[in-house]
């Protein structure tokens, strides 16, 4: 039986979008002193920010944005974007910041139903508050961020950030895809003696989604793709960014392999 989820076209489509992006970037040393209303995106994109506190205007609790505890939601900002991490659809919006406050575009969603309704009704109750006008309030402190959303009804979001790939290795990540086989091989290597590795191999699309050119050799990859934990049985084709890694140990690895995103699935099985 098999079955294939393929979201490539509708991912290359969503990077294409570059809304305009208005202000300057605010000194980091100011924004790593004091609570700021950012005049710029720098800061946002250094980092995930996960949701850990929601309250309404009366500091009742937003039970239905915390539904999947194992994955808090999270806010992902590149200079013209921002994106929903951790619903049941991916969901994402142009943005614009002026005086202290987030000014977001339309959402744009995938449209995958979900079973289970209490994920289904998560997207509805974060669009409702991550759109139009929102007061936005940013403080870093002992490399311990925080980012505080205030909406336009008294909603306050409370996100933490953890640093982006590209923040831990100091340069941008290069895109690539890779395929993954549905099953590991046996390898052999310092860093994983006598264990299995994945075996991949580089696939190469146009930019409407669609396969092109001649897909590279399949090998095993002896090491972990950050982000990912492989499912026998099933192959997929990642978009990965990968990283230089500065001075790395004699026996391990130069690059490092993170995920960015699962554009096709496939169950391989009787």
């Amino acid at each position: 039986m098999k079955y294939r989820i393929l979201l490539l076209p509708l991912v290359l489509a969503a990077c294409a979008q570059t809304p305009e992006v208005t202000a300057p970037v605010p000194p980091a040393s100011t924004a790593a002193a004091n609570p700021v209303s950012p005049s710029g995106t720098d800061l946002l994109t250094r980092y995930h920010w996960q949701l850990n506190n929601a309250i309404d205007r009366n500091g009742t609790h937003l039970d239905a944005l915390f539904v999947r505890p194992d994955k808090p939601l999270q806010l992902d900002f590149s200079p013209y974007r921002i994106t929903v991490v951790n619903g049941c659809n991916s969901m994402g919006a142009g943005y614009t910041v002026r005086k202290g406050y987030l000014q977001i575009g339309p959402m744009v969603s995938t449209m995958m139903a979900c079973p289970d309704p209490a994920l289904a009704a998560l997207d509805d109750a974060i669009s409702q508050r991550v759109r139009g006008s929102v007061n936005v309030n940013l403080l870093v402190r002992d490399d311990a961020p925080s980012l505080q959303l205030i909406t336009d009804s008294g909603d306050t979001l409370s996100f933490t950030g953890f640093p982006t790939a590209e923040t831990r290795y100091g340069a941008p990540g290069q895109l690539a895809f890779l395929e993954v086989a549905p099953q590991p091989v046996p390898c052999n290597h310092p860093a994983m003696p006598n264990g299995e590795c994945l075996l991949v191999r580089e696939r190469f699309f146009d930019e409407q989604g669609l396969a092109t050119g001649t897909p590279g050799p399949w090998q095993p990859l002896n090491q972990a793709i950050e982000g990912y934990a492989h499912t026998p049985g099933i192959r997929n084709v990642l978009r990965v960014k990968r990283f230089a890694i500065k001075n790395p140990p004699a026996d391990g690895a130069s690059v490092a392999y993170v995920l960015d995103l699962v554009v096709e699935s496939e169950k391989v099985g009787q």
